[in-house]
This record gives C-alpha cells, sequence and structure tokens, in this order.
C-alpha cells in the first residue's frame, strides 16, 4: 500500500489546489487546464464520496481516508505520465491530511500523514473562502469556513509549502494563477 501512495518521479511541473469546500478549486483546475492545454487531476474524494452517499446516505468515515488517498495518487501518478511539463491537480494527500485532523479530533493516520509529507510539489495555491458557498451531498461546514481556511494555511505553512493565497472574482484568481504559473514555466 506504501508504494501506491507515493509519487512516481515526472518531469511536470506540478501545481495543486488547496483549502477547504466550496472554495473554487476544481472550477480553477479545470481553467488553468484549458488555459496550458494541460491535463489536471480530480479529486478523487468527491467521486469516492458521492458513490458511498449515493449508496448508503453516509459521509466520510475514517475507514474512508486510506482508500481515497489511494485512489487520488493512482490519478496523479497516471496523469504526471502523460504530460511533459504542467500538471494541475485538484487536491493532494496534505489536503486530505488536514480534513482528517480536522474531523476526526487531530488523528490522521500515519501512512496517510508520512505520504502526505513526503509527496512534493511546485506550487500550491490556496483558495480563499471569500466566494459564495454552494451546498451539495458532501458539504457539510458553511459556518466553519473561516476555521478550515486557517486549518489549510497552516498546514502549508507548517510543512513550508509553497504557497499563493487566491482571492476574489473567478476571472481574478485565474489570472493571479496565471501570472505565478507562468513564473514557474519560465524557470
Amino acid at each position: 500500500m506504501e508504494e501506491a501512495l507515493k509519487q512516481q518521479p515526472s518531469n511536470c511541473i506540478k501545481i495543486v489546489l488547496f483549502g477547504p469546500e466550496s472554495t473554487g478549486k476544481t472550477t480553477l483546475s479545470k481553467q488553468l487546464a484549458a488555459h496550458y492545454n494541460t491535463l489536471w487531476v480530480p479529486e478523487y474524494a468527491r467521486e469516492y464520496l458521492q458513490d458511498k452517499w449515493d449508496r448508503e446516505q453516509k459521509t466520510c468515515e475514517p475507514k474512508d481516508l486510506l482508500p481515497i488517498a489511494l485512489g487520488q495518487m493512482k490519478s496523479e501518478n497516471e496523469f504526471a505520465q502523460k504530460v511533459d511539463s504542467l500538471l494541475i491537480c485538484d487536491t493532494d494527500l496534505l489536503e486530505t491530511k488536514v480534513y482528517s485532523e480536522t474531523y476526526y479530533s487531530g488523528t490522521c493516520d500515519p501512512i496517510l500523514d508520512k505520504h502526505a509529507l513526503l509527496n512534493t510539489y511546485d506550487l500550491y495555491f490556496l483558495t480563499y473562502i471569500d466566494i459564495p458557498w454552494e451546498k451539495d451531498d458532501l458539504r457539510d461546514k458553511p459556518n466553519e469556513r473561516e476555521a478550515m481556511f486557517k486549518a489549510f494555511e497552516n498546514a502549508l505553512k507548517s510543512n513550508n509549502r509553497p504557497y499563493k493565497v487566491l482571492k476574489g472574482r473567478k476571472e481574478e484568481r485565474l489570472e493571479k494563477a496565471i501570472i505565478e504559473i507562468d513564473k514557474l514555466l519560465k524557470k
């Protein structure tokens, strides 16, 4: 199992959209992939948990976190082999770790914790909570957005991850993200 949670070597720059629920990560992932004519890795947790909800009317439980992490890394590793210069990731294992710790009394499976910290990315875009929260089957923290944002930012800071906060309208976020990615591509 541990081998499946490791990032496979690749030559591409990896960008992660990171932050609380309903902050525009998926929208921006798609926009950036279209702008750069590249691939984006969807958030596996959404597919996994929506399927669970549809079958059992149950939300995420601690036992779901490792299967989610495995599915996320399988997709990321597959997509990374298909691109040469840039890959957009609509989450990473560090995000799963943050959710585990905030939802389950500060706990995280040791294997997930290890790989969340070992896997590396070139830049994180931390999406701010200044866009309206949208309800769906899986989102459940409309009144805890500020606390969740702080938890995500603290994870980036405490693990020395390179990041930029994206605020404002979708167009503003996209413009700022493009500027930052262009800087990385020029290096």
